[in-house]
């Protein structure tokens, strides 16, 4: 190992030994904070529900057991609901960025992000989760994704029916095929590098977190549902919750969220299709009268899971949003997102994943497009993983992104400027 930091240079050989303290650090917490709460609460491992042992992908096992509210259990009690999480990374760039508070120009070490969960069932029919996280470039702590839900399970005609009704706080965090924009790839990024670029549809980035809504769901066969409706918080409260005010604005009675799917489970294989929207009304500044910006999203979803003995696992998906906003005086423009994805793992442990991402629209500032590659471990979590004494109620993530651009806001001519390299170690306790 000496050898080879020997012959990198200097600066990767100073990153690559603050990235491996800084893992290290991440890995300091006592054993009295258990395992994962949702593993520790159903008894089964994290490969279970999750691809790769790990991270926002869903086997068909979780999809059910984010329909059913969180609430399923190996009937054992004395489960405590909390879990944490500590994202440390390293981010190198292919040209120096402007430097900004707590972000060097190029080759930054940093611990991205902090966050502790309140994460479990509460009733039979009640569960949900609640984050509070720290931002590690903002030096901030504040509210983060929220969904609490009631669920039940009903036998109609012989098929099994689940209706429920999710209360969160940004639309589509509660979608359980994890493949809209909340949820959906890249999974993970450099909080200091580009990433998709600075153009988001409204259901993508919007009001998130600053929102309250409820959405009501139906699961009956092979068929999905939502219907919801969101208000905004308070500037005040946005504020107390960590967030600073914003003064913008959902005009209540005027925006609804909805999404309609058609899934198939057959054990060795798994997939779906679907389509969602997301119609809201602005008021940019609450404090005045003033004419209202209009969004309508539109969008078409769908995955794909290779699952056979779980030895191998070869998963794709994707995602395509069309927005058209009407701003208050009334000109229209749009904007498109794509974002697909395809990953592969080796015992649910050895993984890599290929995606394309692009951002276009009627503004040509918006167009970003490019691909990016991840490379990653994860040595526990799954049946059999041999955890070292002391670490069984802990999983770790530790993985190697490259993000190649071809076009950046618009602009073609030095994109590859902006090419990062992200290093990271991800751990969940």
């Amino acid at each position: 190992m000496s050898q080879i930091l020997f012959t990198l240079p200097r600066p990767w050989r100073r990153a690559l030994a603050g990235f491996a303290t800084c893992a290290a650090l991440t890995s300091i917490v006592t054993p009295a904070q258990a395992v994962p709460s949702f593993a520790r609460q159903t008894g089964m491992d994290c490969a279970s529900c999750h691809i790769g042992s790990f991270g926002p992908q869903l086997t068909p096992a979780g999809m059910r057991f984010k329909i059913g509210g969180y609430t399923d259990t190996d009937g054992k009690s004395g489960k405590i609901p909390l879990s944490g999480m500590a994202i440390a990374s390293f981010t190198r760039t292919a040209e120096d960025q402007e430097p900004e508070d707590n972000i060097k120009a190029n080759n930054n070490l940093k611990l991205d992000e902090a966050a502790l969960f309140f994460a479990g069932r509460i009733t039979d029919s009640i569960g949900g989760f609640a984050e509070i996280g720290y931002d590690g470039i903002e030096k901030s702590v504040a509210l983060g994704g929220i969904d609490f839900r009631f669920a039940r399970a009903v036998d109609m005609g012989g098929s099994d029916a689940t209706f429920g009704i999710s209360v969160n706080n940004t639309p589509s965090i509660q979608d359980p095929f994890n493949t809209l924009p909340h949820w959906s790839f890249p999974y993970l990024s450099s909080p200091v590098a580009y990433g998709t670029g600075g153009a988001a549809s409204f259901i993508g980035d919007g009001l998130a977190e600053r929102v309250l809504g409820a959405v009501g769901y139906a699961s009956y066969g092979n068929l999905y549902g939502e219907l919801g409706s969101y208000g905004s918080l308070s500037p005040s409260l946005q504020n107390k919750l960590g967030h600073g005010r914003d003064y913008q604005r959902l005009s209540m009675g005027s925006n609804a969220y909805w999404r309609l799917a058609w899934m198939q489970d057959l054990k060795a294989q798994a997939f779906h299709v679907g389509v969602f929207g997301w119609s809201a009304s602005v008021e940019p500044d609450r404090t005045v009268a003033s004419p209202k910006d209009r969004y309508r999203d539109l969008g078409i979803d769908a995955s794909y899971q290779l699952l056979g003995t779980r030895e191998h696992v070869v998963t794709v998906n994707g995602a395509y949003v069309r927005e058209r906003l009407t701003d208050m005086e009334n000109e229209q423009s749009t904007l498109r997102e794509t974002r697909l994805n395809a990953s592969y793992y080796y015992q649910q442990t050895w993984g890599a994943s290929l995606g394309h991402f692009a951002t276009s629209g009627s503004d040509s500032a918006a167009a970003t497009r490019g691909q990016m590659l991840q490379l990653d471990w994860t040595p526990f979590g799954k049946e059999n993983a041999r955890v070292p004494e002391g670490l069984s109620w802990a999983n770790l993530r530790v993985g190697l992104q490259y993000w190649n651009y071809s076009r950046f806001e618009g602009v073609s001519s030095g994109a590859s400027d902006h090419n990062t390299t992200y290093l990271f170690t991800w751990l969940s306790f």
